[in-house]
């Protein structure tokens, strides 16, 4: 029973980690009206999706816009900058829920520079526009754009994306984030191709970012507990002896070695990222790197079960275990934190570790349960007269 809660709990957590990696793609997505584009494309930061078509003979650009708020009820945004590459100069469509109705709502922002963000006509014609909340949370802007002339003769557009967190009073935006992936969000658009460039090196730095991620949540947030788990509540079982020894060391072992490969990337991040630096993040992550080194070496120590050394070695592993288990959740925390995900991610961990945290309580019962019946059977033995009143009847006094 207990094997097979962890073996679902493990295959779990890796259908919330590939499924989405598998279905949001902009070519997998539908529309409540069906309306089809002629190219569509992942844009590689704020997980963000464009669906686009460009009708040259008269310089229409008709293009649908996905993404999701960085909070509930917050604001998404597709601009086009029509002389430079960044946010300021940008003509921007704007969608958010509507606070009284709760419907999806979509306005033209004309962002002359970073102090003055308002809503305005654009400088150039948006004959449709119009926005939709889809099923899954994220929003939808449609619109139709009329290109002007000299964009429409290069061929090529300057996009820029952006989420939000909110929306104030007066249609007022709530200034976005400044992580990596928010400043990075923008790209040349090939009208004529159907294809986006971008700033190579800042995709780069998002892309080693999310690998540093997921590799220290899989190793440090959910293997190395499994792991501990499997030690504490398996063990109880004599039929599983010693299979659940293999089956932890196999996971810590295997949780060891991706959580060095992810505080490698994480080193070379900071050595990359000179002025920034999350020091509680990357103090635990040191500690967490010494604690693992020292556990995983110290098996070549294990005293045998009847050594003398055996109980003080137990305290030591221990120790370190849990505080592995218990700093290891944390740094998680602080890197979601730090890198700004989409909320499924966050979600996503949180259902496993409360999973796992059930599963521990269910787990801790049961082995109490067993514990306890095994030492009642062996303090409880049958009465044999002949062999109990040989050991036990003394000689009488003469």
């Amino acid at each position: 029973m207990a094997t097979s809660l962890l073996a679902s709990l493990f295959f779990t957590f890796w259908a919330l980690l590939i499924s989405p990696a598998i279905s949001l793609t902009c070519s997998s997505q539908k529309f409540t009206k069906n309306q089809v584009y002629s190219n569509c494309l992942d844009l590689p930061s704020l997980a963000s999706y464009l669906h686009f078509t460009y009708d040259p003979s008269n310089t229409t650009l008709s293009v649908a816009f996905i993404s999701t708020p960085s909070k509930p009820g917050g604001w998404i945004s597709w601009a086009i900058n029509p002389n430079a590459t960044g946010m300021a100069g940008s003509q921007a469509l704007v969608a958010y829920k509507n606070s009284t109705t709760g419907v999806a709502v979509v306005h033209t922002f004309d962002i002359s520079s970073y102090s003055s963000i308002v809503p305005k006509d654009l400088s150039f014609e948006v004959p449709d526009k119009t926005a939709e909340t889809r099923s899954d949370g994220s929003l939808a802007i449609f619109a139709t754009i009329k290109v002007p002339a000299n964009l429409a003769a290069k061929g090529t557009i300057n996009q820029v994306w952006q989420v939000g967190p909110g929306v104030g009073e007066g249609g007022m935006l709530e200034k976005h984030d400044f992580a990596a992936a928010n400043l990075h969000s923008k790209g040349t658009l090939d009208l004529k191709n159907g294809q986006s460039s971008t700033n190579s090196g800042g995709d780069t730095t998002v892309k080693k970012k999310n690998i540093h991620g997921i590799l220290n949540a899989v190793s440090w947030g959910i293997l190395f507990p499994l792991g501990a788990m499997i030690a504490r509540y398996i063990r109880s079982f004599e039929s599983a002896d010693p299979a659940w020894f293999y089956l932890h060391v196999f996971c810590q072992i295997s949780a060891y070695a991706i959580g060095v490969a992810g505080w490698g990337t994480g080193l070379k991040l900071g050595s990359e990222s000179s002025g920034i630096t999350y020091s509680g993040h990357r103090y635990i992550g040191i500690a967490l790197f010494v604690l693992a080194t020292v556990q995983i070496f110290a098996l070549f120590l294990r005293p045998k079960k009847d050594h003398k050394l055996r109980f003080y070695w137990n305290i030591y592993h221990h120790s370190f275990g849990y505080a592995i288990l218990v700093l290891g959740i944390i740094n998680v925390f602080k890197g979601f934190n730090i890198l700004k995900p989409e909320h499924k991610w966050k979600s996503a961990y949180m259902i496993v570790i409360i999973a796992m945290g059930g599963i521990s309580l269910l787990l801790e019962a049961i082995t109490w349960i067993v514990v306890l019946k095994r030492k009642s059977r062996k303090s409880t033995k049958p009465y044999d007269g002949y062999n109990n009143a040989q050991s036990n009847q003394q000689p009488l006094a003469m």
